[in-house]
């Protein structure tokens, strides 16, 4: 089993560090390493998310409510810490044949 923390981020790195969370850092997700029993954690688009689902692994996705002048911004460890930034175990799957024309 090996624990993933997907992020870019040098602040969500430290925020990581501040709570003990022993996990492989990586900017980017290669999901076809993803095993059952593995634990991803960061902000994952949702297909990613289903995918490593979808292989048997837990994710636990990295939320934060910004408000306007937050966005777009790298945010320190300070500042996820402050938006009360947790991580939330989310099970995400694809569903197949759901074409455009049956969404009203």
């Amino acid at each position: 089993m090996t624990t993933y923390f997907v992020t870019r981020h040098p602040g969500a790195v430290e925020w990581a560090a501040r709570r003990g969370l022993v996990a492989t850092m990586v900017d980017h997700l290669d999901v076809g390493r993803i095993a059952a029993g593995d634990v991803v954690m960061g902000t994952l688009p949702i297909q990613l998310a289903a995918e490593v689902c979808a292989r048997g692994a837990r994710y636990l996705h990295l939320e934060m409510t910004l408000p306007p002048d937050s966005r777009g911004i790298p945010l320190s460890a300070d500042d996820m810490d402050r938006l009360g930034a947790p991580l939330v175990e989310y099970r995400a799957h694809r569903v197949e044949g759901t074409p455009m024309e049956n969404v009203k």
